[in-house]
């Protein structure tokens, strides 16, 4: 990652969680794969989360009035996020039961729901899993409302085509797709699948959408990608690092640079006061050492003056 004139020195940006939106104490804790910095110890969200609120708040303008949100395959994190958002109706869907908090058993592939009745659908790391991916894209796009947004996520390389293999045993799966439940890892097509199933996307990165101190500070991951997906069949040029961005980027570069000088202002007092306190202290051991002295020195006086 390029490093940003307005870089927050680590200390500060190690720390700040979007998800559950405070400071917390400590450093973040190792994700799933042992990645550091990853987990918030005080909500558990991931790097994905913490992406995914910072994308709900730029999206907040379309996102008012709501009236049916749906979230597949929900984790608590998510849940938390997305129910910010006011909705009249949430519903969560998954396929089995896993320990998720759902409303309803569903596939992807054959969604309870009616034609353009939700205005806004997240679906994170579902579509490896689904043998009919096309079935499962066009099932978003039918429930979709005309202003309807799909926020979607899948494992994705870049510079390949996908590859898939759903008769793959449990072992070449772990080997060719990184688990033994995913049957796919997707490629540059995936855009172009979105739009046969009818859904116009863009790819968003979060160096594109908050810069590249925003993504220090909030511990994010650069080359994360998420698709902004809507009815349609069109596909917009990506937001990745270096190309346009969502007009974020200056604005926290700004609010950044200046917690970093207010930072190290702070470093600054706390060292002079560290600096004053120590003085005192050692003013005030030397006068407890004269004060005995001196009070001997007047009984002297006081006794020679008694004899005389």
């Amino acid at each position: 990652m390029t490093e940003s004139r307005h870089a927050v020195p680590h200390e500060v940006s190690r720390a700040y969680c979007a998800a559950c939106g405070t400071m917390v104490s400590r450093e973040f804790r190792r994700g799933p794969d042992g990645r550091p910095h990853a987990r918030c110890p005080r909500c558990g969200g991931l790097e994905r989360h913490r992406f995914l609120s910072l994308l709900l708040g730029v999206l907040a303008p379309e996102l008012r009035d709501l009236d049916t949100v749906v979230e597949i395959a929900p984790s608590p994190q998510s849940t938390r996020l997305v129910d910010r958002l006011g909705a009249r109706r949430r519903i969560g869907l998954d396929l089995g039961c896993d320990g998720r908090e759902v409303d309803a058993l569903a596939c992807l592939t054959r969604l309870p729901l009616r034609d353009a009745s939700v205005d806004l659908l997240v679906c994170y790391h579902v579509l490896e899993h689904v043998p009919d991916d096309a079935a499962a894209m066009h099932e978003i796009a039918r429930v979709l409302s005309p202003r309807g947004i799909a926020l979607l996520q899948v494992p994705i390389k870049v510079g390949v085509p996908t590859e898939e293999d759903p008769s793959a045993t449990a072992e070449e799966r772990v080997r060719r797709f990184g688990q033994a439940d995913h049957v796919r890892w997707y490629g540059d097509d995936f855009d172009a699948r979105l739009a046969s199933a009818g859904l116009s996307s863009v790819r968003v990165t979060p160096p594109a959408l908050v810069g590249e101190a925003a993504v220090e500070w909030f511990h994010l991951m650069p080359h994360e990608m998420v698709w902004v997906a809507r009815p349609g069949k069109d596909v917009a040029a990506p937001m990745l690092a270096g190309g346009p961005a969502s007009g974020l980027t200056a604005a926290f570069d700004a609010l950044l640079s200046d917690l970093a000088l207010t930072h190290a202002k702070v470093d600054r007092a706390r060292a002079r006061t560290a600096r004053l306190t120590a003085q005192r202290d050692a003013l005030r051991a030397r006068l407890a050492e004269v004060r005995p002295r001196r009070g001997v020195e007047v009984v002297t006086r006081l006794r020679r003056v008694a004899h005389l």
